[in-house]
């Protein structure tokens, strides 16, 4: 699989600290997550982590927010 590239929004690069959450962890659940579909963009679960996205290339994420369950 190809490397993916992710996009952090201000808020999520917030929230990342805030739960401490690496990017790692994001590209793990975009890639090995369950995911649903949302307004604007996709929610993925792994783990305890919850990313909210939307694709925006081949391989590239625009990340929206992060938190936990």
């Amino acid at each position: 699989m190809p490397e993916i590239e992710i996009i952090l929004t201000k808020h999520a690069k917030e929230k990342m600290v805030i739960h401490g959450i690496t990017k790692e962890q994001i590209k793990l659940a975009i890639e090995r997550g369950a995911k649903s579909k949302q307004t604007e963009g996709y929610l993925a679960s792994f783990t305890y982590i919850k990313v909210a996205y939307k694709k925006i290339g081949e391989n590239c994420y625009k990340i929206k927010t992060v938190f936990i369950e």
